[in-house]
């Protein structure tokens, strides 16, 4: 659907470009310059001028309608972005068995129980 309403869009957009162009100004302008005094003959002194600004103006309404709806769905999407899964968090490594040396190092100094009646020795 917004593959289409852009596809009129572009369309509209070209043809108010060459329905002003094609108006008569003061000095003439494109109008006369592309054959746009032919056309008086077709539509009659004034009906050009008319029957042109009434295409513009018709184009221009679908053009103004065709914007805001572009606006209005760009907006909707962008308020709705799917967000991306967080991953998990990190858990602590577990905690070693007494005993079992600890990643990258030694086992931890133990010294054997005291028997009874033996003297500590200091050094």
């Amino acid at each position: 659907m917004i593959t289409f309403v852009t596809v009129i869009h572009v369309i509209v957009c070209v043809f108010l470009i060459l329905v002003i162009l094609l108006q008569a100004g003061k000095g003439g302008g494109m109008g006369a310059g592309l054959g746009g005094g032919a056309s008086q003959v077709v539509f009659g002194g004034r009906g050009s001028q008319s029957f042109l600004g009434k295409l513009t103006s018709v184009s221009a309404g679908i053009f103004m309608l065709t914007s805001v709806w572009l606006a209005y769905h760009s907006s909707r999407t962008a308020a709705v972005v799917e967000e991306a899964p967080t991953p998990p968090a990190p858990t602590a490594p577990a905690a070693p068995a007494p005993g079992t040396p600890a990643q990258g190092g030694t086992a931890p100094a133990t010294t054997p129980p005291a028997e009874k009646g033996a003297q500590p020795t200091t050094k």
